[in-house]
């Protein structure tokens, strides 16, 4: 059983236009309206892979209504805590040749009430069958540490917690020792205090650092260079794949959906490796915050290359 975490969704806008004008007049030529957030679209993926999850946060107001309704309309199981508040909407505005401007609203006020109960929730989703995925950014009013915390509580349970997040939260969460994380070049470099680019070699020294605190897994994303994986008994590189890229868009989320789902389904860490670089290059071509068919992450599988390090 997978359970994604959102814990700040959104209702995500998606426009294209030829190019951005700063300060003056940008006509839009498309615009696009989906249930974001990276949990739920991590849910959204795993649902296109052929799993099944159950995604929980917080929902209210109009865009809450909204979000609920487009996870049932595709089948997907929620089970959200309702807050007072409405939640964030964030516009992403992407030009011709590719580049991404991301304007995101910090999002509403949570209380310790709604908190806990979310909290409680969780808790009696965790035993030894089930993966969390508590990825993202989080509402006014909740802790930098509430994924340290609720890591700490999951595991407790028998659970496995896979984190995503950066800056405070993905510090404060690796004190957890959560069994895989995700993260980037740029967040290894910050939370190793380095003041420049660090190559490879350095990137598996610091990935291997982190897993001598108790981690299990370590997806080190490198963007359209493709990622490493780390395990206490392998070292993977997978090269990046080319392919027509619309935008970057979810193609983070789309990693972590793909590990989430291999892990779940059994599959060896080659594998999972592979069905990530597949769904995150197949995520890049789509519009929105839509994930890739399940057709196309298959058709890009065969084009993916596992390159063993250790």
């Amino acid at each position: 059983m997978i359970i994604t975490v959102t814990m700040n969704p959104a209702i995500d806008k998606t426009v294209d236009l030829e190019r951005l004008e700063r300060g003056g007049l940008n006509r839009l030529k498309r615009v696009i309206v989906d249930a974001g957030g990276k949990g739920i679209n991590v849910s959204k993926t795993i649902k296109e892979l052929g799993g099944e999850t159950i995604a929980t946060g917080f929902v209210g107001g109009s865009g809450g209504v909204l979000i609920k309704n487009v996870l049932m309309e595709q089948g997907i199981q929620s089970d959200f805590i309702e807050i007072k508040n409405e939640v964030r909407t964030n516009l992403k505005v992407v030009e011709a040749d590719g580049y991404v401007t991301e304007l995101n609203e910090p999002g509403p006020i949570v209380t310790e009430e709604e908190i806990e109960l979310l909290t409680t929730k969780l808790l009696s989703y965790a035993n030894e069958d089930a993966l969390f995925i508590l990825a993202g950014s989080i509402p006014n009013g909740v802790s930098k540490n509430i994924y340290r915390i609720l890591t700490q509580r999951i595991k407790e349970k028998g659970a496995k917690v896979f984190v995503d997040a950066d800056g405070e939260l993905f510090i404060n969460a690796l004190d957890a020792s959560p069994d895989i994380i995700k993260p980037n070049r740029h967040e290894l470099e910050e939370y190793f205090h380095k003041d420049y680019r660090v190559d490879e070699a350095e990137l598996i020294t610091m990935g291997q650092k982190l897993l001598e605190k108790g981690i299990g897994m370590v997806a080190i994303s490198l963007g359209q260079m493709g990622a490493l994986f780390l395990t206490k008994d392998k070292v993977l590189k997978c090269p990046g794949i080319k392919v027509e890229a619309h935008s970057t868009v979810g193609a983070g989320d789309a990693m972590v959906a793909a590990l989430s789902y291999g892990l779940n389904q059994g599959l060896t860490l080659e594998e999972c490796a592979k069905l990530g670089i597949a769904t995150s290059a197949g995520a890049v071509t789509t519009m929105g915050t839509k994930p890739p068919k399940r057709e196309l992450v298959d058709e890009l599988l065969q084009k993916v290359k596992v390159v063993a390090l250790s």
